[in-house]
């Protein structure tokens, strides 16, 4: 029997970091997965967590876990295949490390992803991006911070992670018309900002407190705001903006349905899907295409590019029903 910990310990701390170059963001994901396993593993098995062997982590187990974590947790299909993907990458790991781990890791592997529904995505109305933009106070130091943070997540259409994890010196100072963004997979995209946003970014930037960090938005203990704390201040603000919106009431705006927006508001605008590609930074414009199922002007122009078949008025002769049939027969007779 092989003991887990160790070789988890190498996955994590320098398989992923050193030879496969993967980001702070993945690794965190990656140990979360792997502490809600081992926790299943080692109530189902009443062992320590230090005491797991990897042949006990076998492919019924994992699927228990998996289930498991959609009826306890209420995950979606999406999360519990995210889950899956960690588990699936430490035992691609194990094959060449533990050999003799072979049997249970291709077992593993051979575990189905769940399929996933692919609902319309979210976005919001000019009038609800207008209401929200203007809900945080600009009399404070937070809600300009908070303003420049809704107004860039917008108009550059960036993940939360892409967000937070922008730095001083990705802002063109002093003019701040443009934002160097570290995206998904390492890609990096520069993109230019409307002077609307460039005015919020300035606001902030003149009330933003001096130190060592050099994460561009901090919070309240002068740290770098993290993914959870943005969510925290857009759902304040949400509700603050539903008092102008009432629409939005019946919205759940997380910090991703502003890139949808900013995607949804591109689309409309330019009606080039590769543009809308660049500029989110999608690796493929497959990715971007689900916006296409949205835009109603795509649609329409469609419909204008071709030209309705004909119909000509028709009547129904000789209608072959067996009832009918013999009631004309009897009404003949």
């Amino acid at each position: 029997m092989t003991a887990l910990a160790p070789h988890l310990s190498v996955w994590l701390l320098e398989h992923l970091p050193r030879d496969r170059g993967a980001s702070r963001h993945t690794i965190d994901s990656y140990a979360y997965s792997f502490r809600l396993l081992v926790c299943f593993a080692a109530k189902r098995l009443r062992l320590r967590p230090s005491d797991l062997r990897i042949e006990q982590l076998d492919a019924a187990l994992i699927l228990d876990f998996l289930d498991d974590i959609e009826k306890s947790r209420a995950n979606t299909p999406r999360t519990r295949n995210a889950r899956l993907a960690a588990i699936r990458s430490f035992f691609r790991f194990l094959e060449y490390r533990a050999p003799a781990c072979l049997d249970v890791a291709m077992q593993v592997q051979a575990i189905p992803a769940k399929r996933v529904e692919q609902p319309l995505v979210d976005y919001l109305t000019r009038a609800e991006l207008q209401a929200l933009l203007d809900a945080p106070d600009r009399r404070t130091r937070s809600g300009l911070r908070d303003r420049a943070m809704l107004h860039l997540a917008y108009a550059c259409g960036l993940r939360v992670s892409e967000l937070t994890g922008i730095q001083l010196d990705d802002i063109n100072q002093p003019t701040a018309d443009t934002v160097h963004v570290l995206g998904k997979g390492r890609r990096e995209r520069v993109l230019p900002m409307w002077k609307e946003t460039q005015a919020v970014l300035r606001d902030w930037l003149r009330v933003r407190p001096a130190g060592d960090e050099q994460a561009l938005f901090l919070n309240a203990r002068g740290e770098a705001i993290g993914r959870h704390g943005f969510a925290s201040r857009l759902t304040v603000h949400v509700k603050t903006a539903q008092r102008t919106a009432p629409s939005l009431v019946r919205k759940k705006v997380t910090p991703h349905v502003l890139r949808h927006t900013c995607a949804i508001h591109t689309l409309e605008a330019t009606g080039d899907i590769r543009r809308v590609a660049l500029w989110l930074g999608h690796s493929s414009v497959t990715s971007t295409e689900i916006y296409l199922r949205i835009d109603p002007s795509e649609k329409l122009d469609i419909l204008d590019a071709g030209a309705p078949p004909q119909i000509r008025k028709g009547t129904f002769t000789g209608v072959s029903d067996r009832l009918l049939a013999m009631l004309e027969a009897a009404h003949a007779s």
